[in-house]
């Protein structure tokens, strides 16, 4: 946690921000994982961390935007919890390391809730994202389920919203934590893929990975996805063996302590050096990802810094006769999504994918920049202008995906643009993704953290 003084200033401006009514921030709760008393590990809910700050399960705050009314529900432990868990804080410690005075016992939130309805008093929540929470938050409101989501506050979303898409100095440096975390990480990777073995497996990394970040007490932010396979975004570490000549695409982030979050890939050879053709498709991407770090600055739009992506990675195509055309059509129409067919970067900081849970409609986009209709930039999470001291992940990729690239060819689908006859050459090839987390200063923007090598030269000469 930080300092209690950080939690009583941010429900402040929360208060002066929704102005009216009552604001219910719910924490998470023990989700069983096969039978009631073995729970999956715990992981409290970012906004309530965020205003709250503690990171324990079954709280509840209550803040009343109109008075200084603030109070913190919960439970004292019990003896029979004690045997389990040892001492723990009580509810009173809890309250005071978080900056609140008055604290009660979670049972009598539900009197907090009828009150305020039996005075008309508008009552605001976010709708919970799983589905524990979401019967925990229907009891107390006394709702149908259905309603919870149609109903939450979009006065608290967009309160929520404005504050946490900034990020304070203290969050700055545990999200540089984070990243430095996920650099050793990465490094690790690049040193165990130059001499691999016939019992090397992409399973057998992803155990060093763990090594790495539980020797700091800290988790990941998301499951590492460290596959040759790099053409399938999401795709799972498995036990099959490395073999060179490949590219292994490794996304990986750590989790600090306090939760905030880091995300970083890299796409290196199995093997000492890159081939030819890995080389030439790798540089795409890479001038790509260089290019967004040169020109990101506040009051760019994001949006603007995906289509500028769009157009250099046309332009590479298009020079290995991939692509053909004009450069304008095909990023206007989508036809370079075949190749690229993700966002350029989402917002980082609590959550990897910071405040997705609030609706990407919410924060990425509004009235005046509406989400593309079109494949591949309509799975851009944030659209709008860049900030000072906003996060936010540079990752273009390139890819080949045998069944999308199947699927266009038979339906003829922008045949003026695609050259399918040279890129059914490339259908072993997987993909490659080269991803950093920038901060946008008052000038221009930063990479957070530590150099990972990313040149072609400084990965074939890392050791």
């Amino acid at each position: 946690m930080f300092s209690s003084d950080v939690y009583q200033k941010r429900r402040l401006k929360l208060k002066s921000l929704v102005k009216k009514g009552i604001i219910i921030i719910q924490g998470n709760t023990l989700i069983p994982y096969n039978y009631p008393n073995n729970t999956y590990p715990f992981r409290q809910d970012s906004t309530f961390l965020y205003y709250v700050g503690i990171d324990n399960p079954d709280f509840i705050a209550i803040i009343d935007a109109e008075s200084e009314y603030e109070c913190l529900f919960g439970t004292e432990i019990t003896i029979d919890d004690l045997i389990w868990t040892g001492p723990q804080p009580s509810l009173a410690e809890y309250a005071s390391k978080s900056g609140f005075e008055k604290y009660e016992n979670i049972s009598k939130v539900y009197n907090q809730i009828k009150i305020a309805k039996s005075l008309n008093r508008e009552i605001h929540y976010i709708s919970p994202f799983n589905s524990e929470m979401k019967i925990l938050l229907c009891n107390l409101l006394e709702c149908n389920i259905s309603q919870l989501e149609q109903n939450q506050s979009k006065t608290l979303i967009s309160s929520i919203i404005q504050m946490r898409k900034i990020k304070e100095d203290i969050e700055l440096e545990e999200i540089e934590k984070a990243v430095n975390i996920t650099a050793q990480m990465h490094k690790t990777i690049i040193k165990l893929t130059k001499e691999v073995d016939c019992e090397t497996t992409e399973n057998s990394l992803l155990g060093e990975m763990y090594r790495i970040f539980c020797n700091k007490g800290y988790f990941y932010s998301f499951p590492p996805i460290i596959t040759t396979h790099g053409e399938i975004f999401h795709n799972s570490p498995s036990n099959k063996i490395l073999s060179k000549g490949r590219l292994l695409l490794a996304d990986m982030g750590a989790e600090t302590k306090s939760h905030y979050a880091g995300d970083m890939t890299r796409t290196i050879p199995v093997g000492k050096n890159f081939s030819n053709r890995q080389k030439d498709i790798y540089n795409i991407v890479l001038k790509a990802q260089k290019s967004v770090i040169e020109s990101s600055k506040p009051g760019i739009l994001w949006k603007d810094m995906h289509n500028r992506t769009a157009r250099i990675i046309t332009s590479g195509l298009k020079d290995l006769g991939l692509l053909k055309g004009d450069t304008d059509e095909i990023v206007e129409k989508g036809a370079y999504a075949l190749f690229f067919p993700h966002g350029l970067g989402h917002l980082l900081g609590l959550d990897v994918h910071d405040m997705e849970n609030l609706g990407e409609e919410n924060f990425g986009y509004n009235q005046n920049i509406k989400r593309s209709e079109i494949f591949g930039p309509s799975n851009l999470r944030y659209a709008l202008s860049l900030e000072p001291n906003m996060v936010i992940t540079n990752e273009p990729g390139i890819y080949f995906i045998p069944e999308l690239i199947n699927q266009w060819k038979q339906q003829n689908k922008f045949e003026d643009y695609i050259n399918y006859k040279k890129v059914e050459k490339y259908l072993d090839f997987g993909g490659i993704r080269i991803e950093d987390d920038i901060q946008i200063t008052q000038t221009n923007c930063k990479i957070i953290g530590e150099e990972v090598p990313k040149t072609i030269d400084e990965i074939e000469n890392f050791s």
